[in-house]
């Protein structure tokens, strides 16, 4: 499966070479200046050509070359305001030069303008679709593409991006449903689910439940629904939305910064704490035991110790097995000693079961 690797840093190079599409005519005052662009070798003077470009002919087919050139150079020099600039004069002229949006994007990411990424990550996008829906005609084509996907990409990383960093739940909100309505797919929208989610508040589990119905691969989305379904002690739906999370984990492309391992433990947690609610044991210890390593430092940490606790205490009970029953006097020590709403209730069980094993 392709594994997606997409970092803060610059992830593709967009093709800055002269478009196949784009005839110069030396004859022409503007044709000359991208003549002159394109034969130009030293850097400073290549930028104060594009800028002189820019400025003369935005509206000319090599704008959208050009800008894209200079935005780039500009974003090379964290000069990201000049970049943002320089793609505002030849849009409307370019509306549908894909590098152009892409360096916007890279300039709104740099300078930290949230309203900025989402404008030209949703320009950016809208144009890569137009691009993709062609059935390519020849390996020009193809490779374009393939371009445009990758770009389309970045776009929607990019908006995952700001909303991992920001601390404003209406913007993180704002950013989730910008790229939910770009792709509902992307594999950004799985890793933005869980702060998307639970910056919705009280809405949080009936989008959750959209969010798995678009995407069936949404791992995320069915581990939120999971969480709704065990604190309303509804045992059949949190194993099922639990188990939905595991075949998505298991199946899906593996995405760089997923933490699927993380989250494997989690809907074991899930399906384990489910099937204890329904008494049901066995099942209940051996999903708890696969969670135990991944859930046990962290908020789900007390619960599972007690029902792991509650499971082990039942099953040696029920056939006489007294090592049972002391291990699951282990697991309600350790539960005894975490914050949860279960804590309590763990210490009385091991007055309890010490008791009953003639343990001080």
């Amino acid at each position: 499966m392709k594994r997606w690797l997409f970092a803060s840093a610059l992830i593709v190079l967009p093709a800055f070479s002269q478009p196949a599409s784009l005839i110069i005519n030396p004859g022409t005052p503007d044709g000359a200046a991208l003549q002159a662009i394109a034969s130009e070798n030293d850097e400073a003077k290549k930028v104060a050509l594009e800028e002189d470009f820019v400025a003369k002919y935005p509206k000319s087919e090599g704008a959208g070359w050009v800008g894209s050139l200079l935005a780039a150079a500009y974003v090379q020099q964290k000069a990201y305001d000049k970049a943002l600039e320089a793609a505002d004069k030849v849009y409307s002229g370019n509306p549908g030069d894909l590098d152009l949006g892409f360096n916007a994007v890279k300039a709104a990411e740099g300078k930290g303008d949230v309203e900025t990424v989402k404008k030209w990550a949703t320009h950016t996008e809208e144009v890569a679709k137009k691009i993709t829906a062609k059935a390519p005609a020849n390996d020009d084509d193809k490779q374009l593409a393939d371009h445009a996907k990758e770009v389309a990409s970045y776009a929607e990383y990019s908006l995952y991006g700001m909303a991992l960093r920001s601390k404003d739940t209406k913007q993180i909100v704002d950013l989730g449903e910008t790229l939910l309505q770009l792709n509902a797919k992307s594999p950004y929208m799985w890793l933005i689910s869980d702060r998307y989610l639970a910056a919705l508040g009280p809405k949080g589990c009936s989008t959750a439940a959209k969010l798995s119905a678009d995407d069936s691969k949404n791992a995320e989305a069915w581990l939120f629904q999971a969480d709704c379904s065990w604190r309303g002690q509804a045992a059949a739906a949190v194993i099922g939305d639990a188990n939905k999370a595991l075949e998505a984990l298991n199946t899906r492309a593996k995405v760089d910064g997923g933490n699927e391992a993380t989250k494997i433990g989690l809907a074991n947690f899930f399906v384990g704490t489910g099937n204890a609610l329904q008494q049901r044991w066995g099942p209940a210890d051996k999903a708890l035991r696969v969670a135990l390593p991944s859930v046990k430092s962290g908020t789900y940490g007390g619960y599972a110790l007690f029902y792991l606790g509650l499971a082990n205490y039942s099953l040696g009970k029920a056939i006489g097995d007294r090592a049972k029953e002391r291990e699951a006097l282990g697991f309600f020590e350790q539960s005894a000693g975490m914050k949860s709403a279960v804590q309590d209730q763990a210490a009385r069980n091991v007055a309890t079961i010490k008791a009953e094993l003639g343990v001080k």
